[in-house]
This record gives structure tokens, sequence and C-alpha cells, in this order.
């Protein structure tokens, strides 16, 4: 084993040989040796190889694999000249396999060391991304899983940082290609993570590359398959998908699929759903994944079936008026209970859906059922009218701060709900039914609406009800009105996109395990 002095002597040779040091193969030999001895020795060995590395290609996978036993050293110190020096040795056909070492040191724990990583990998990437990119997908789909884990938060954090010069159309090609691979077999995080890098590709922002991400995430949802409703992990899988798929959804970019898929396979079981993520209500989280892509729902083959479905759900929770003894007063103790939030994604579904086919409620339905859907529309809206008037005096003169507190964040949401529900009863009693009113769902941020919009929104701070909706039993004006309960679900203002739970069950990686790996080294 070299000592430090020879060491010296020999980098002593092999710098003063300017344009003859590849004659000194002898001199690097001694060099490399120092991975052999002490920690001065090993420091020293962390330099000098990656500076003469290139002038020995004879000697490469000795040196590769030297400067490696450094990386793995018990000191740490040693460990960090080390990785910090391996972009050195990314030169021509050895670059994939450095990108591949450095994907595997990534599993690293301590934090001064990962950086490092990070740093080197990302300096790769500005010499070769498509080799860099190799080593990395290489160990996401046959590495440990920690390793994949890390290399996939990498590409998900890292690639939106590189410039534009790096990230070609071929680069980003080859990404969408090496992740189609990757996602044959996908735990739940793992999926979300991915459509985060895909949907961040330039070469995707296009309306041709989102239709190619919704069609990703529809494979992915299985559409084709039975859907299980008692199966929570069946139920999760369609769900987590579906989240990533809304946001992709535009006028050119169709959610058709998904929302023929909710109204003849969910829609039916809603009742019956099940789910592994405790105190989700994933009733109401299903209708409003429903009603945010039914704004972009293209031609439908089954329409009026689909429709049918819809309304028959909608109707669940539009109950009729309580009969009335011969005193007028309600003959049952109890009043129905109002569930506002379930009902304005129904009737926005409806709504938007039945725009497609104008006439559903006047030629599709018998004249007995139109009456009926009108009482309960009738009976629905002015239950809508007390609530709308005691939310707008509880919040009056309330501002800033005041609006801020746990409680009055949902008085303003259920407001916003509350007047949602009210301008599409008021469209739904035109005779023929109207279409035309926009209202932006509760949980959704507010548009700046245009002039054409400007009629609406006045609509939504209206709290007279409709003048034509006398389809229901007539009652004496003076009387006090009783309104029924109203129920709004806590989580009113929660909705997001991200994951809750990974796929379990079913096929491949985390949807039922990703069968046996390599473990250990494998550089």
């Amino acid at each position: 084993m070299p000592t430090v002095e020879e060491l010296y002597r020999n980098y002593g040779i092999l710098a003063d040989a300017t344009e003859t040091v590849s004659q000194h193969k002898d001199a690097y030999q001694v060099i490399l040796d120092g991975v052999k001895g002490g920690a001065k020795e090993k420091r020293l060995a962390a330099q000098f190889i990656p500076k003469f590395f290139k002038h020995f290609p004879e000697l490469a996978d000795s040196a590769i694999n030297a400067q490696l036993d450094l990386c793995e050293d018990e000191d740490v110190s040693i460990r960090r000249q080390a990785i910090k020096e391996l972009p050195q040795f990314a030169t021509g056909d050895n670059l994939p396999r450095v990108a591949d070492i450095l994907t595997q040191l990534l599993q690293s724990d301590d934090s001064a060391e990962f950086n490092l990583v990070n740093n080197a990998l990302l300096s790769i990437f500005k010499m070769d991304a498509k080799g860099t990119l190799g080593g990395l997908f290489s160990q996401i789909l046959q590495g440990e899983d920690i390793v994949r884990e890390r290399a996939i938060k990498f590409l998900s954090t890292k690639l939106k940082t590189l410039p534009e010069e790096v990230m070609t159309k071929e680069v980003e090609e080859f990404i969408l290609t090496e992740s189609k691979k990757v996602l044959e077999d996908v735990t739940g995080e793992e999926f979300v993570l991915f459509m985060k890098i895909l949907s961040g590709l330039k070469s995707l922002q296009t309306v041709s590359g989102r239709q190619q991400l919704v069609e990703l995430v529809a494979e992915q949802a299985d559409l084709e398959q039975t859907f299980n409703p008692s199966d929570p992990d069946c139920v999760d899988r369609l769900l987590q998908c579906t989240r990533q798929a809304v946001p992709l959804f535009s006028k050119n970019v169709h959610s058709t699929k998904f929302v023929t898929y909710f109204c003849e396979h969910v829609l039916p079981n809603l009742g019956s759903l099940t789910t592994p993520v405790e105190g989700l209500d994933i009733q109401l989280e299903v209708l409003k994944l429903l009603a945010e892509m039914s704004s972009f729902c293209g031609d439908m083959e089954k329409l009026e079936s689909n429709l049918k479905k819809l309304f028959d759900k909608l109707l669940e929770y539009m109950p009729l008026p309580p009969e009335e003894a011969e005193n007028g007063e309600n003959a049952g103790s109890e009043e129905p209970k109002l569930q506002f939030s379930y009902v304005e994604c129904l009737l926005y579904s409806f709504h938007q859906l039945g725009r497609k086919l104008p006439d559903f409620l006047t030629a599709k339905l018998n004249a007995e059922k139109l009456k009926d859907f009108k009482i309960r529309l009738q009976y629905f809206a002015r239950g809508l009218q007390v609530y709308i008037r005691q939310l707008r005096l509880a919040l009056q003169g309330k501002t800033g701060e005041a609006l801020k507190t746990e409680e009055n964040k949902i008085k303003v949401v259920a407001l916003k709900i509350t007047n949602n529900i009210n301008v599409l009863i008021k469209d739904l009693f035109h005779i023929p039914p109207s279409y035309k009113s926009t209202v932006t769902l509760s949980w959704k941020p507010v548009q700046k609406a245009d002039a054409s919009q400007k009629r609406t929104s006045e609509d939504t701070t209206s709290s007279s009800p409709p003048k034509k909706a006398s389809a229901g039993p007539k009652r004496d004006a003076r009387q006090i009105y009783n309104p029924p309960s109203g129920k709004y679900s806590s989580n009113l203002g929660s909705f997001s996109y991200e994951q809750r739970g990974g796929f379990r069950g079913g096929r491949g990686r985390g949807w039922g395990g990703r069968g046996n790996r390599s473990r250990g080294r494998i550089y």
C-alpha cells in the first residue's frame, strides 16, 4: 500500500508529464492502490484518481471501482470527497454507469452527502441528459425500494429546474417512453409523482400532449374493469387516477370516458362505496370529481341513459315536502334533511350534461315525473331561501380576520353552495327548463365574470324564489316557514387533487407488490 509521500511523488510524475502522461501507467496504478491505505491516503486518492482518469481508458473500470470503494468508506469525509469527484468519471460510455451509481447513492441518510449526490447528478445531467436519465430509470425499474423512491422524487423536483437547452424535445420523449414502462407497475404515491413529472414537460403542454396524459391516466384507472364499490383499494385507485385527470380536462380534452364510467358504474353504487382513508366523505368526494369533470364532457354515446342515472341520484337528495295534517301542521315529527353539498354537485352535473339533451325533462320524462321533480325543487328552493338569509345575517358586517375563523369559513362556503343551488334551480324552473346560467363550484376559486356572465352572477345574490315555481301545493303566504334541517360537509373547502393513500391490491407494484428484485450493490 502506498504511503502519503509515494502518492504525492506519483502525482508529481503525472502532473509534470503533461502531454506524455498516458505513458506513466504504473504511476496511476500506485494512486489507485491508495484506496487500500489509511484515511490520509484515501483522501488523496479520492482527489488524484479522477484528475488523471481520462488519460488511462484501459484502467477505467479499475479507477471507477476504486472511487466507488471510497464512496462507501466508513469515514463520512472520505465518502463526501469521493462523491463530489464522481462527475469527472462521466465521460463517453461511462456516463450512464456513473448516473446509475449516483442514483444508488441517493439512499444516503447523511444530508450533506445526499446534497452532494443531487448536485453531482445535476452536473452530469447538463453533460448528457439522456445518459443520466438512463441511469436513473434503470434504478427506478430494478433498484431497491429506497433507491427507487428517491430517484422518482429526484425527477419530480429537479427536472423542472433544468434549462431548455438540457430538456430538449428528444429528452422529453425519452422521459415519456421510460415513464410508461414504470407506470406499468406503480404505487399510488409514485403514480401521482409521475403525473407531476409528465404534466410539467413542455412537449406535453399541447392539446395532443394533454390527451396523451389523459389516456395514460385512463389506462391506470382501468376503466374497462368491473367496478367493485366494496373494495376500498379499487375505489381508492379510481379516485386517485381521476384526481390526476381532472386538471388536464379542457374544452379540447374531453372527460367523456371518465364521466361515462362514473355515471354507469359509480353513481348506482354511491351508497356502498368504501375507502381506506379515515374520515373521508367518500360519496361527496366522488360527486365533487363528477361535477368538475361534467363541464368538459364531450359527445356521450348513452347520454339519455346516463342523464337518467344522474337524475335518479339527484332525486334521492331532493325530498318531497312532508305531508300536512288537517290543521296545516306537519303530520310527521321530523323534517327531511337537506344535503346541500351533495345537491350542489349533482345539480351542477345534471345542469352541465342536460345542456346536451335540453328536452330531457320535458320530452323524456312523463308529466307526472316532471311535476314530482318541480315539487321537490320548489320545496328545496324554499328551504334554501331561509338558509341564505340566515347565512347572510350571520356574515353581515364581518370582514378580514373575522371571516378567517373556522366557523365563518364554513358559513362563507355554505353561502356559495346555497347560492349556486339557487341559480341552478331557477334555471330548471324556466319553461322550458334552461341551462344557460354559469356558476363557479363552491370549492373552486372564483373566476372573473365577463359581461355575458354578469346577469348570472347577479342571480346568485338574489334571494327571491322563482316566480313560475307554482307546481307545489299553495300555502298561506303569511304562514311562518319552518325550514327543514340542512347539512353541509365539514370539509367543504378542503377538496384536493393530492393522493390520500397508496394503490393496493389488484396488479403489480402497490396494487399487489413488485415481485422479487435484486438487493445490494449492483454497480
